[in-house]
Parts: structure tokens; C-alpha cells; sequence
């Protein structure tokens, strides 16, 4: 039997399908989270990983867009039978220990992560997401989520000054050897590029002075790899940190989450 596992964030939408005897990840999907509040396109896309399987009754997903969580749960539940538990619930134990002054506040997308590392890697760790914000979150050997910082995200701010400014345009951002530009487009490339590397140095060096402990570094998100030779501490980067939180989240409460019917087998819409 499959369940189905994701993560709905402001941006990008990841939806797992997971074997659950050995929880490996079967099938990914990504989607625009826009593109949740149309049910055709759900149809189109979840059939593809739904169709002819059996699959467990209760989905499990972090999600940062109340809106997208709402609209994706209802959808499941009238076209498939599958109640979506979201990871904030208070019956989900979260297996890290929520170490700051309002639990309520800190978004599945960080409790995901760090769930990961901290099963995975089995030391302190300062995981770094770069998503819609740019993310960075401290979590101890001993399971203690102990808060982080958010910074605006690369895609963010080049869309925000673009928006702002009319002779800026949109650009993908590609790493840089100079530092000086010799026309707009560089200048911008080189104000992103090692201003983005600037932050993140000094951001993980103030928290190594904070906390007078050394980190290991983990990276994920879409520009995980733009930065390998700007960061002066050495890094891992680990894109499925995210994905590998939830699947732990799950296992830890099987118990509650697994619910299975006999005609609980699906076919196209």
C-alpha cells in the first residue's frame, strides 16, 4: 500500500507518492501552488499517481498557505476518500523539540527540515532553505529546534526591485567571478549574487558566535548549488531534507495515520 505525503508552499508544490512498508519515495510531482485552485489541473496531475493504485486513506503534508491546505483537502476528500492531515496538528507528534517563545509561529516548512537533519545527520546543524524566503534554521544533536532567521528570497527581492524600478528587469540569477559590473545586467548579477553570499557567511558565522558552537551546514531549495564556491564554511547539499521530514514525521505516527479499506483502489476521474 502508497500513501501520499507533500509540502505546499507559497511558490512550488511537492506531492509524494511513498510505498509505505519501506517508505521510499515512488513518484514526485511538482506543481505552481497557484495552480492548486484549479481542480482540472488537480485532476490531470494527481491522477498520474494515483490512478490504479491502493492507497492509504490519510495524507499527510506541511503546508505555509492555509488557503492552498484547505482548497488540496477538500479536493482529496470529495474525489479520492483521503482525509489531509497537515503537520501542525496537535495529534502529529513532531518528534523535534519546538525550543522558542510561540510554537504556533514557526511554519511546517521549518519543522520539516529540521525533523530531517536531525534523523539524518545526528549533529548540530544549520539548515538553509532557499524557497520564497530564504531560511535559516538551528537544530541541536539532542532534537531541539532552537529558531533560526528569514530573509527575503532571491526570486523575491529580483521580482521586488523589478516591480519597483522600471528600468530593472527580471533575470535568472547565475553565479559570479567579478564583483564589479560592467553593464546593468551585471551589476545586478553581482549585487545578488555577492550580496546573497555576504548574508549567508555572516549570518552562519553570528550564529556560531551566538550559540559558541560549530554547525554542520546543509543547503536546500532551488539554489542550493548556485553558491558552492562563495561560502567560505563547507556545506552538504541536500535537496530531499524536506521530503525526508515528512516520510519521518509519518513514521512516527503510523499508529494514527494509516487507514485502509479494502475498495480503496482508484482509477482515472
Amino acid at each position: 500500500m502508497d500513501t501520499l505525503i507533500g509540502d505546499i508552499g507559497n511558490t512550488v508544490t511537492k506531492i509524494c507518492l511513498v510505498k509505505i512498508n519501506n517508505y521510499r519515495v515512488k513518484k514526485i510531482i511538482y506543481l505552481e501552488s497557484k495552480n492548486i485552485l484549479s481542480i482540472k489541473y488537480l485532476k490531470k496531475k494527481l491522477n498520474k499517481v494515483l490512478k490504479n493504485k491502493k492507497i492509504n486513506k490519510i495524507a499527510l503534508f506541511s503546508s505555509v498557505v492555509p488557503k492552498y491546505n484547505l482548497i488540496l483537502k477538500k479536493f482529496l476528500k470529495k474525489f479520492y476518500e483521503i482525509s489531509l492531515k497537515e503537520i501542525k496538528e496537535k495529534k502529529i507528534f513532531k518528534i523535534v523539540k519546538i525550543n522558542i517563545k510561540n510554537r504556533n509561529q514557526v511554519g511546517s516548512d521549518r519543522i520539516v527540515n529540521a525533523v530531517g537533519v536531525y534523523k539524518k545527520y545526528k549533529t548540530d546543524c544549520i539548515v538553509l532553505d532557499f524557497g520564497t524566503a530564504t531560511t535559516f534554521d538551528v537544530v541541536t544533536k539532542k532534537g531541539f529546534y532552537n529558531g533560526g532567521i528569514i530573509a527575503p528570497g532571491v526570486n523575491l527581492s529580483i521580482k521586488s526591485l523589478s516591480t519597483s524600478a522600471d528600468q530593472i528587469p527580471i533575470f535568472s540569477l547565475k553565479k559570479q567571478k567579478k564583483i564589479i559590473g560592467k553593464n546593468t545586467l551585471e551589476a545586478l548579477h553581482s549585487g545578488f549574487y555577492w550580496g546573497y553570499s555576504g548574508l549567508i557567511n555572516n549570518i552562519i558565522l553570528k550564529i556560531e558566535k551566538e550559540t559558541k558552537k560549530k554547525y554542520k551546514v546543509i543547503f536546500t531549495g532551488g539554489y542550493a548549488n548556485l553558491f558552492k564556491t562563495s561560502i567560505i564554511r563547507s556545506f552538504t547539499v541536500d535537496r530531499n531534507i524536506t521530503i525526508r521530514g515528512i516520510i519521518e514525521i509519518f513514521k512516527e505516527n503510523k499508529n494514527y495515520l494509516i487507514k485502509w479499506k479494502k475498495k480503496n483502489l482508484f482509477f482515472a476521474l
